[in-house]
């Protein structure tokens, strides 16, 4: 489904299932559909009303080709809230997505719950912030790289080592990342954004409920940097999933998807009403 905000922007978005709403926010030229294999269904049947969107940048959604800032991304997802009479509600980053519901915890904490922060940090590191930049570069000289090279960068930089070693699993992931490519303005305005500057100071004031989820290999964002992040967040908790990188909630969507229903079944009441309860940090 469309909307269009009251500054013009077009947003696409699927809203699933009826009881307490969760916001999914997807990272750097991810479309919404990454979300509906493993985490969709899993928080329908927890009873939730499930919504997802596809960031600006990414189509059908307006392709910011002239650019925007993560306030922008903010404002956008105070509007799509506000147009589907949804909040307060639970939201759950990755990685940009993450970024996102940071800031929007901090600017517009009456439409937000409680959030899961996935894949997340409160500042880039030097390498990240290069190699997004270089990037966005990349697709602002128009630079055509193979395929299958930028294919094989993406799953060395996203995925965790057990995948990478096994050749049968990586041919499967190189695959769905030659035909999911997306190298457009859009993704250049997004991974400009992805260079996250120092917020932590910022971010002492963020008074929502709120859990880190790192990938125990995650590159982009390693389990350290969202410890930090943690720390800096009054009350904020802190769990590592062990043995993925960048892409954890793809490589490892039964321990995620526990991870999720597990403190968004805490911050909101909603009992689990499928198959068996989440287990505890402790028993994973």
């Amino acid at each position: 489904m469309l909307m269009t905000t009251e500054h013009g922007i077009r947003l696409s978005y699927h809203d699933q299932g009826r009881g307490a709403p969760v916001l999914l926010l997807t990272g750097t030229g991810a479309p919404s559909s990454v979300w509906d294999l493993h985490q969709v269904p899993a928080l329908r049947a927890a009873g939730f009303r499930v919504i997802t969107m596809d960031n600006r940048g990414i189509p059908p959604s307006d392709d910011g080709a002239d650019g925007f800032t993560v306030d922008d991304l903010v404002a956008d997802v105070a509007a799509l809230l506000d147009h589907l009479d949804a909040s307060p509600c639970r939201v759950v980053g990755t990685s940009m997505g993450s970024y996102i519901a940071q800031e929007l915890a901090l600017a517009r904490p009456e439409l937000v719950d409680a959030v899961v922060l996935m894949a997340a940090c409160g500042r880039s590191s030097l390498v990240q912030r290069v190699l997004a930049e270089a990037e966005a570069d990349l697709i602002g000289r128009g630079t055509e790289l193979p395929p299958g090279y930028r294919a094989a960068v993406r799953a060395m930089h996203n995925l965790g080592p057990a995948t990478l070693a096994d050749d049968d699993l990586a041919a499967d992931w190189l695959d769905l990342f030659a035909a999911s490519e997306n190298w457009g303005p859009g993704v250049r305005a997004q991974l400009l954004l992805s260079a996250l500057p120092d917020r932590r100071e910022a971010y002492r004031a963020i008074k929502v409920p709120c859990h880190v989820v790192s990938f125990e290999h995650d590159l982009v964002a390693p389990p350290s940097a969202g410890q930090e992040l943690a720390a800096v967040i009054p009350g904020a908790t802190h769990r590592t999933i062990p043995g993925c990188g960048h892409f954890g909630y793809l490589e490892k969507p039964e321990a995620v998807n526990r991870e999720l229903l597990r403190f968004l079944r805490t911050e909101s009441g909603v009992a689990v009403t499928s198959g068996a309860s989440p287990r505890t940090p402790e028993e994973l």
